[in-house]
């Protein structure tokens, strides 16, 4: 089994277990006293408060956390949707000996809440029920404020997607500026970012120990508030990494930097001296050689600056997105006002056996029984699905799992999905002989990483496969079709099916994958996301172009036909994606018509905290490339009359956009496209359609609206 090359120096349970593993494992871990005194705790040593209902499942943030947690001897409580309004709620459990630890649950609160249209939610799939409005918005803010009103003196650490995503000063899509970080609005103690078990122990038995929550300064994967850089530290200007320019890459991963030091007006430069290339596999682990960003750390523009200048702020996610490889970023400042944020270096990325030990933990795979009867569809969509992989090295701009995961893949061991499969199968009530996925991130990635260990643990590159696959990156599935076929071996499994989006860029390097995809796999329909056709778009989404599609459904269909299966692709487009002109749509739609295919579901760009894709958005400057006061201009489609034409255009087939596209193509010029034959795309406006005008006039009277200050849209241009 290939195993990483960059490691932590300590395993993630080789800890001293605490004094409280007398008490055994919970069968679940408690949400009221009852259960506390049923299993014969006087107290918890940690709380976790979440936005989404208790599932004790490896899917589920919270479950994980607190397992892992309980793995090493600590009582764990949680709070699950709490109500916000006052404090009551949060002091269910009594106070908790160690900390509270926070999180909205496994999404971003506000993404939950709103679509991208910014219309609320009415439903709430992580919510028994379905039920929406059981969060507030910005719920780590929230919960944390609560958390402090109910036992002050008691530290609270956040964490999970919505603290990771907002570590840094971000733009914010809803409230439509640049937000500090999360840890200053929520007055948290400390923040954990990424998948972060490693940090979370390490600071739990820190504090156990009697440390003071303050002294913990130097955990990776956290970030922290700080008067100035901590002792022992060197400092860079990121002018100086990135002028703002190019960001030139390391010349030599052995050099040594200098000490250098940074003023709030000054940086001063960084000079290197090579030293003797040591020609083995780097192990980034405790010993004597100095590397260069060892104890190096990138001074960034201050909030003040980023949130009223777009240059810096693009230079500042450009610097971000540089410092996210484990194995050689540097940690981050960032003034906010009179304090710094600091942010440390990110956590190693667990080995298989680590991982293995993580989801081999004594999970019930059930919503915990006080939701009774109820349904939580989160649960209901994953709960015969087997996750076997962490990371993506895909680096798509406008996917935040990246950033959140990280690029390299951590994958679990063969044997331990295999005990999973047997679990589900006979634990898991309703189970019919059905695995539903086994995936992650993406579902061919598996055991994949880069084949240079020298490459991996000094890359700064965004993406392992765009513009191309990298030299260095293996592209042999042969791990995963093992794994495939294992598992359709199991007894009483009748098909394993694959849901998780499959890289098919990837997958016709090996079209031993698609075969073994199309022959075993698909169960009908089998979704994959090209997002767009045209090249701009693609571009700003380092995406690759059309010819990688065009292959993998050649060898889909071709495969299909040899096994006498109909089976079909459903590919996946997105909307009003920074880069992406009227014309660009248009011919997306054109291809659409083209190829038959009339879609139900359509995705306006989402931009989240963080992403590469919401900096171009906010930013309108392309910063993937060169950031300067003459950068390429990026388009994107703001406003809801305009992402509403883009949205409508991806849905070409359905009556209720017509008038909106008839419009948009007599502006553009195309007005050749409006007619009955198959080379139009839409029809002309019928005699129905004239007679409801003046209606449709006489509505559009009404005031102006809050959000594109035009009149509101007619019925016919609501949305798709």
């Amino acid at each position: 089994m290939q195993a990483a090359t960059i490691k932590s120096d300590t395993k993630l349970f080789s800890q001293r277990k605490y004094w409280a593993e007398c008490y055994g494992t919970a069968p679940f871990l408690p949400m009221s006293k009852q259960e506390m005194d049923d299993l014969g705790w006087d107290s918890c040593d940690i709380i976790l408060v979440t936005g989404d209902a208790y599932v004790d499942h490896p899917s589920f943030g919270m479950a994980v956390i607190g397992r892992t947690l309980e793995a090493q001897g600590f009582r764990v409580g949680i709070i699950a949707q709490p109500k916000w309004h006052d404090k009551t709620d949060f002091m269910a459990l009594g106070q908790p000996n160690l900390y509270f630890g926070v999180t909205a649950g496994n999404m971003d609160s506000m993404i939950n809440r709103y679509t991208a249209d910014k219309k609320m939610r009415h439903d709430d799939a992580y919510t028994p029920n379905n039920e929406g409005g059981k969060r507030p918005d910005r719920a780590v803010t929230v919960y944390s404020q609560r958390c402090r009103e109910a036992y002050k003196g008691v530290p609270i650490i956040i964490g999970g997607i919505e603290a990771s995503l907002r570590r840094i000063a971000h733009y914010d899509y809803w409230s439509e500026k640049v937000r500090r970080s999360v840890i200053f609005d929520s007055k948290a103690d400390l923040l954990m970012f990424g998948n972060a078990e490693r940090p979370l122990l390490e600071v739990t038995h820190r504090l156990a120990n009697g440390e003071d929550i303050a002294s913990i300064t130097d955990v990776r994967g956290t970030a922290i508030i700080v008067k100035q850089a901590l002792p022992e530290w060197q400092g860079v200007d990121s002018t100086h990494l990135d002028k703002p320019g190019k960001i030139d890459p390391i010349s030599s991963p052995y050099q040594v930097e200098s000490d250098c030091k940074t003023t709030d007006g000054e940086a001063t430069e960084v000079v290197a001296e090579v030293v003797e290339v040591v020609a083995k596999p780097i192990v980034i682990q405790a010993d004597n050689r100095r590397r260069p960003w060892e104890k190096v750390y990138v001074k960034l523009p201050a909030y003040e600056t980023v949130k009223d200048n777009k240059i810096l702020y693009a230079h500042t996610s450009r610097i971000l997105h540089q410092e996210t490889n484990p194995g050689c970023a540097r940690a981050l400042m960032q003034r906010h006002g009179n304090r710094h944020l600091w942010i440390n270096p990110p956590a190693f990325p667990l080995e298989t056996e680590e991982m293995d030990s993580v989801f081999d933990l004594p999970y019930q795979r059930v919503p915990h029984p006080s939701y009774g009867e109820a349904k939580i569809p989160a649960y209901d969509m994953i709960r015969f699905s087997i996750n076997i992989m962490r990371g993506c090295y895909g680096g798509c701009t406008f996917c935040s799992i990246t950033e959140h995961e990280g690029r390299i893949i951590q994958s679990r061991s063969e044997d331990s999905i295999i005990r999973e499969i047997e679990e589900i199968r006979d634990k898991v009530p309703g189970f019919t002989g059905v695995i539903s996925d086994l995936g992650g991130p993406t579902a061919n990635m598996y055991r994949l990483r880069c084949q240079s260990p020298k490459a991996e643990a000094t890359c700064k590159r965004p993406s392992c496969v765009y513009p191309t696959i990298c030299a260095h990156m293996d592209t042999d599935h042969t791990p995963t079709i093992d794994l495939y076929r294992r598992a359709r071996k199991v007894d009483g499994v009748k098909k394993v099916l694959i849901a998780s989006g499959v890289r098919y860029d990837l997958a016709i390097e090996d079209p031993r994958y698609v075969k073994e995809l199309a022959l075993h796999h698909v169960g009908g329909y089998l979704k994959i996301a090209p997002e767009h056709t045209e090249d701009g778009p693609l571009s700003k989404m380092m995406k690759p172009g059309m010819g990688s599609y065009d292959r993998f459904k050649e060898l889909f269909d071709k495969y299909s036909k040899e096994a006498g299966k109909k089976q079909y692709l459903i590919p996946y487009f997105i909307a009003s994606h920074p880069g992406t002109t009227d014309d660009d749509m248009l011919n997306l739609a054109l291809w659409l018509k083209d190829n038959k295919f009339k879609l139900d579901q359509v995705q306006n760009f989402y931009p989240s905290p963080m992403a590469s894709a919401t900096t171009m958005y906010h930013s309108e400057i392309d910063s993937l490339r060169k950031v300067k006061k003459d950068s390429e201009a990026v388009p994107s489609a703001k406003g809801e009359v305009h992402r509403r034409l883009h949205k409508a255009l991806l849905r070409y087939h359905d009556p209720k956009n017509w008038p909106q596209i008839r419009k948009a193509l007599v502006a553009m010029g195309r007005e050749d496209l409006i007619g009955r034959s198959a080379q139009h795309l839409v029809p002309p406006e019928s005699a129905e359609e004239k007679r409801r005008k003046p209606a449709r006039a006489k509505a559009g009277q009404r005031a102006l609206t809050k959000h594109t200050g035009l009149p509101p849209s007619p019925k016919w241009q609501s949305k798709s």
